[in-house]
């Protein structure tokens, strides 16, 4: 095995175990682009988790900032760090010539998972959401062969889709002393939940064909159920069976698209 397919490998396997919902969508993917969307999806796993390996602040910084520094590095073409990510990370990177910009505000943006500060308003819940997940999907897409007519609707469905993941995920962000939601009254999660909803409908629309967008095949059904029962979102009933994601994702693997 040559050492980059060692290096995808360890990637895939940093992904089945933290993410493994990702992991799933991107088997779906055709072979020849696994390699590309793997490591993508790996740096998205470790700047996620990076807030939470520990209680302090500045280490928790600092570990956002080795990410940081290590997309710096390899927009300049520097060796990359001893990380199993960097490397293949760095090859989808340069080879794929992708704007490491976007992948840059993906980290800054989870320095709020860092502290107990709220959002200020829905516009830095929406930033966030932006920076985390629609820029993170577009990225995915451009390593897929995207275009720049695409990318509205993909970072629409992107951010539809993390907002779902972000609506399964407050009972453990409530439970680790955050405030995640702006307002979480009933009817304003049902709201929120609607606007990701037609964030969702907007982007479909286009009709893109990309794996990349797989990992949205449950976006729907989760902002559908709290649209229609905010309380699913704290009694943790949002997530649609085993069943219902793998038949989802067949078809969409089956169309080429969502």
């Amino acid at each position: 095995m040559s050492v980059p397919d060692q290096g995808v490998a360890a990637c895939a396997a940093l992904v089945a175990t933290g993410d493994p919902d990702r992991f799933r969508a991107i088997m779906a993917a055709p072979v020849a682009l696994r390699e590309r969307l793997f490591p993508l999806a790996a740096f998205a796993l470790e700047i996620a988790r990076a807030p939470w390996v520990t209680e302090e602040p500045m280490i928790a910084e600092m570990r956002l900032q080795f990410w940081r520094d290590t997309l710096e590095e390899a927009a300049a073409g520097k060796p990359p760090r001893a990380h199993e990510v960097a490397a293949p990370l760095a090859r989808v990177l340069v080879g794929r010539g992708l704007p490491v910009e976007v992948l840059d505000r993906a980290v800054a943006a989870r320095r709020w998972d860092i502290y107990r500060d709220p959002f200020e308003d829905e516009a830095a819940l929406d930033s966030y959401l932006d920076d985390t997940g629609a820029g993170l999907m577009w990225v995915a897409a451009l390593a897929c062969g995207a275009r720049g007519p695409d990318e509205a609707p993909v970072r629409a469905i992107g951010r539809a889709h993390a907002l779902a993941r972000f609506l399964v995920a407050v009972p453990d962000l409530e439970a680790r002393g955050r405030v995640p939601l702006v307002d979480g009254r009933p009817a304003a999660v049902a709201a929120l939940a609607r606007r990701g909803l037609q964030d969702l409908k907007t982007g479909l629309a286009a009709r893109v064909a990309n794996p990349a967008l797989y990992e949205a095949v449950t976006a729907g059904p989760i902002l559908s159920r709290a649209a229609k029962e905010p309380g699913a979102v704290a009694e943790r009933r949002l997530v649609p069976s085993r069943a219902v994601q793998s038949l989802r994702l067949m078809r969409a693997a089956l169309r080429g698209r969502l």
